[in-house]
């Protein structure tokens, strides 16, 4: 018993290495009335991104689609709702995931709740008046451009087609759990 102790060490120490997997959640603002928040993100998000110049003019609404974008890329893999998603979806949220940050500089290594939350800050400010607040909400850190430059990216946001497909599929994924024999 002892020595199987002794070489179960190193596997439990191995375990105690991998670090938990992402997690992230929108702000209570991101969904009006009690709707639920990865449901809202995905139907929203696929009309935005479905578009060819997704939120042209319109940084805010940008801001809130990329935000939501994050969001559904962290919660979606782990989401227990989807009883049948496509086997698509992981790898293109992930091909989505690097498109966006990739446009916008958004530092790879960054956690998803940071971005999503400096997102959101920036299209509060943006809705109030206040593009330099907007451009403060972006740290340098992880909105490498700074926030101006990333401000003006979101103003001209380009078509983001790996973006716009992983959102078709996240809808199609959350249809088909919702047209169910329980669906409401």
């Amino acid at each position: 018993m002892f020595r199987l102790t002794l070489l179960a060490l190193p596997l439990l120490a191995a375990c105690a290495s991998i670090p938990p997997s992402e997690t992230a959640q929108l702000p209570r603002d991101a969904v009006q009335g009690a709707g639920d928040p990865t449901r809202s993100a995905v139907f929203t998000t696929n009309s935005i991104f479905a578009q060819a110049h997704p939120a042209m003019g319109d940084p805010a609404e940008a801001a809130r689609a990329i935000a939501q974008m994050e969001f559904l890329a962290v919660d979606l893999p782990r989401n227990n709702n989807l009883s049948s998603p496509s086997a698509t979806l992981v790898p293109e949220l992930v091909a989505a995931r690097r498109e966006w940050r990739r446009v916008l500089d958004i530092a790879p290594e960054a956690p998803a709740q940071p971005v999503i939350n400096a997102l959101f800050a920036a299209s509060r400010a943006l809705d109030a008046g206040q593009p330099t607040a907007a451009a403060a909400a972006l740290p340098n850190d992880i909105f490498r451009k700074g926030g101006t430059a990333t401000l003006a990216q979101l103003s001209s946001l380009p078509r983001l087609p790996n973006t716009a497909v992983a959102a078709a599929t996240a809808q199609q994924s959350l249809q088909r759990f919702s047209s169910g024999p329980f669906a409401l």
